[in-house]
């Protein structure tokens, strides 16, 4: 069972420790990425050996982060997880496995952590793992945040908020995007690449999604879907896709919108983004996913309309459990 800690115990335990290794999600995103990034700038400022490692490339749009990768050079003595809920989301490559049983140090945002480290540091409050680590680096490791250590942050806060749109944002949120600005993260570069450069193999892949777009539950769900066939035809990075979740829940009259997209091994990897009024990870949960309140996921095997059925089933029983608490009683 995993020992819950608080940020002090956990930049404790890292400012005693040495040859840190952190680990990411695969599918790398960035806040993941950002986070993972951050932090090992941070502990190599206080004179650490410490590396990132992920199970799959990043995508080209984070060139600009300075990342120290693993290469073996040294024997991690103490791993710490960022950004990542459960053990599924590490993927099976470099050997990362090996070293998640090892986890000394989880930092998460997501209420549904399932506590498979040593220890937990989780804020479910905080709309990414970079808005935590702005004030625990400088605040509790006690490392000043750098223009570089900024940037990194900035990249996970503001991609895990959709560009603060996201109803995870918070007051807190824009205060710690504000610190970022005064520690010299250059905005205007990092939002350019982040959200205002499209590829033309991202553009094509939300044609083809759009092509596939269906309605159910009376038009309040909303279904988009790309297959393996499609995503490799159109040649678009994953992270170039993550954007395209927030799609269908943003046409009118929709409260749960749904985007499939097939992953290598033939299973569906299901983003569930829901209204207000409507729980995601309640959704995602009863398919063994999770997440957040507005924004969730899972992953289905089987083909697609295995898939479809599934995920359906579960908004149909959110619809019908939230209408039925909204209905007056007499």
């Amino acid at each position: 069972m995993t020992e819950s800690v608080d940020r002090q115990t956990a930049a404790t335990r890292l400012r005693a420790a040495d040859d840190i290794l952190i680990l990411s999600h695969k599918n790398p995103d960035g806040d993941t990425i950002g986070s993972a990034t951050g932090l090992c700038l941070a502990l190599q400022a206080l004179g650490k050996t410490a590396a990132v490692l992920c199970s799959d490339p990043i995508p080209k749009m984070y060139n600009y982060l300075d990342i120290t990768w693993y290469d073996g050079s040294f024997e991690p003595a103490f791993v710490v997880a960022v950004d990542v809920a459960s053990i599924q989301l590490f993927g099976e490559n470099n050997n990362v496995q090996d070293y998640v049983r090892r986890a000394n140090l989880c930092i998460d945002h997501h209420g549904s952590n399932a506590g498979y480290a040593y220890a937990t540091l989780v804020e479910p409050q905080a709309a990414a793992v970079c808005e935590i680590l702005t004030e625990l680096i400088p605040d509790n490791l006690g490392v000043p945040l750098t223009p570089q250590i900024a940037a990194c942050l900035y990249t996970g806060l503001a991609t895990d908020t959709g560009c603060f749109r996201f109803t995870s944002t918070t007051a807190q949120t824009h205060r710690m995007a504000a610190r970022l600005i005064e520690a010299g993260a250059d905005i205007g570069r990092l939002n350019e690449i982040l959200f205002e450069c499209r590829s033309r193999s991202r553009i094509e892949a939300e044609r083809e999604a759009l092509e596939s777009l269906e309605y159910y539950c009376g038009g309040r769900c909303a279904m988009i879907c790309l297959t393996r066939d499609q995503i490799l035809q159109t040649g678009v990075a994953n992270a170039e896709l993550e954007d395209l979740t927030s799609l269908p829940r943003s046409i009118e009259g929709v409260d749960v919108g749904l985007t499939l997209r097939q992953q290598p091994d033939g299973s569906f990897k299901i983003s569930v983004r829901t209204s207000r009024s409507y729980d995601a990870c309640a959704i995602a949960r009863r398919l063994g996913g999770g997440g957040h309140a507005r924004a969730a996921g899972c992953e289905i095997s089987g083909n697609l309309d295995n898939a479809k059925r599934a995920i359906l089933q579960e908004v149909e029983k959110e619809l019908a459990r939230q209408d039925a608490e909204a209905e007056p009683r007499h």
